[in-house]
């Protein structure tokens, strides 16, 4: 069971930051209606890997693992964590403004958004991309047993 866990986490980690690598490359580009809408996607997509994400590694700490006193004892998991949760809380702004398009799209129509909330969704998703580097370098110091 401990090697399912770990490879449905690393499935959800891939997803996650292939949908977010997408969400970069689409927002940069001109705003069409088909980018609009695969956007709205992508942005599923993420939410959906990011909650499987977290619930999959959760149970890896509490049941598949080396136990919850070990992580929680860690401070390059503790790190690791807390970055992810303020990156999923601020991804909340790209999520409501996707959302906000979904009348625009119903009726066939290229959403309308203002230069400075195109500048903040873009430096949200610049953000995560930033924050899954420090992630990924929090688990490799986890991995190797360091900043206990």
């Amino acid at each position: 069971m401990s090697t399912l866990f770990a490879f449905l986490h690393h499935v959800c980690a891939f997803a996650l930051v292939s949908a977010v690598a997408i969400e970069f490359a689409l927002i940069r580009s001109e705003l069409t209606l088909s980018s609009a809408r695969r956007l709205q996607v992508t942005d599923f997509v993420l939410g959906i890997a990011a909650g499987a994400l977290l619930v999959i590694g959760l149970l890896r700490v509490f049941f598949f693992e080396k136990g919850a006193d070990y992580y929680f004892h860690s401070q390059a998991f503790m790190a690791k964590l807390s970055i992810f949760v303020v990156i999923g809380l601020l991804s909340i702004v790209p999520t409501v403004e996707f959302l906000s398009w979904r009348g625009a799209l119903k009726a066939g129509q290229v959403p309308a958004i203002s230069a400075r909330k195109l500048r903040l969704v873009t430096a949200v998703i610049h953000g995560e991309l930033l924050a899954i580097v420090i992630i990924l370098l929090c688990a490799a110091i986890m991995a190797r047993g360091g900043w206990v």
